[in-house]
């Protein structure tokens, strides 16, 4: 059987890795305010501006509020962000700032952090929280020390978005298949030999013991059979099969065959072997094949395949098939020599056949 062309493991691999990024600057500042009750003095909606500082290439100053920002915020403290550009630099910024009350560690106090944005600013704008914190709450709690507390703004200034290359380090595909494929045809180290259809295949007891459960149980039993070196012989199956059986349990692949007939015959032979040594993943492969290749002349074959080897996803690709058929070819299906064998193996089949037979009758009179 041929097999497809591989790239060999030495092939130096080349790649390369870039990024998109969503461009955030990100800063902070620390505003203390100290003799706490000489700024309350403020009337409502008057405020103190901190010093200025630079985040994201622009220049923003901290207001604060000690008496509210509004009416409605009188009994609380506000603050707010703002631009202090010069008049020259007038382009918005699109900014995410926190506030957060901090404790006498320097931790910001969970409850008392005030989130504002994103939201776009441009001279002359101010944006922030109204409600910082109640008066009250601030003076009875232990965040006011020496009639002084502190206010961490963060503040991330977001920008447009741009790529980037970045270090890729490139991690190529398992190999593992090609590795276990050669030391299977290489026949190195091997402990098993088996005599099928008057050919020999050499193997190795670990590989077969760890892909299947009949195998493990027959190599790692106390009998005689788990310890002989005279070949194993395998009487009912072919040798071609068996081969192909092999390279599936070392590469989890089946081998490739150009002609779509022979491919499809082997797809039978190989689902039977796969059901007796307990291969699922390669009896689902072969059920896939099947499934694609069925027609009036080998659905009662691929039938009677599924109810013998209890593949349920198999016969319902009967039956649909079987569904779509028109009455003529139908009955020329049911009135086949296979389909008397299969009626008579699997009693229940004709149930199955009822349901599309009266669902054919239904559908003509509608029409």
């Amino acid at each position: 059987m041929p097999t497809s062309p591989r790239v060999s493991a030495d092939a130096p691999l080349s790649g390369s890795a870039s990024s998109i990024v969503a461009g955030a600057i990100s800063g902070y500042h620390m505003l203390k305010i100290i003799s706490y009750s000489r700024t309350k003095e403020l009337p409502n909606g008057e405020r103190i501006d901190s010093w200025p500082f630079r985040v994201g290439g622009r220049t923003w100053r901290v207001r604060y509020y000690p008496n509210g920002c509004k009416s409605k915020s009188i009994d609380y403290i506000s603050l707010f962000i703002t631009l202090d550009d010069t008049a020259a630099n007038t382009k918005a910024v699109k900014v995410y700032v926190q506030f957060s009350l901090l404790d006498q560690l320097g931790q910001p106090v969970r409850s008392y952090t005030g989130i504002a944005g994103p939201e776009s600013l441009h001279l002359p704008n101010s944006w922030g929280c109204d409600n910082f914190i109640r008066r009250e709450v601030l003076e009875n709690s232990e965040h006011l020390n020496d009639d002084s507390f502190t206010v961490k703004v963060d503040v991330s200034v977001l920008g447009g978005f741009h790529a980037q290359e970045t270090l890729a380090i490139v991690v190529p595909p398992s190999d593992m298949h090609m590795h276990f494929g050669d030391l299977l045809s290489s026949k190195a180290v091997v402990d098993v030999e088996f005599l099928v259809g008057g050919e020999t295949f050499s193997a190795h007891r670990s590989v077969l013991a760890a892909r299947s459960p009949v195998f493990r149980a027959e190599f790692l039993s106390p009998m005689k059979e788990s310890t002989t070196t005279a070949p194993i012989r395998i009487d009912d199956m072919e040798a071609q099969v068996f081969k192909a059986l092999l390279t599936f349990m070392y590469t989890d692949a089946l081998p490739d065959i150009m002609d779509q007939h022979e491919e499809y015959v082997m797809a039978q032979h190989l689902l039977v072997a796969a059901d007796r040594y307990g291969l699922d993943r390669c009896k689902l492969i072969c059920q896939d094949k099947l499934s694609r290749g069925i027609d009036t002349s080998s659905v009662v074959t691929i039938w009677a395949l599924a109810e013998q080897h209890h593949c349920h996803g198999l016969k319902a690709a009967c039956l649909d098939f079987l569904s779509t058929c028109s009455p003529t070819n139908l009955n020329a299906v049911l009135e086949s020599e296979g389909f008397g064998s299969l009626f008579k193996s699997y009693p229940d089949v004709a149930m199955d056949l009822l349901v599309i037979k009266v669902g054919l009758v239904d559908l003509g009179e509608q029409d």
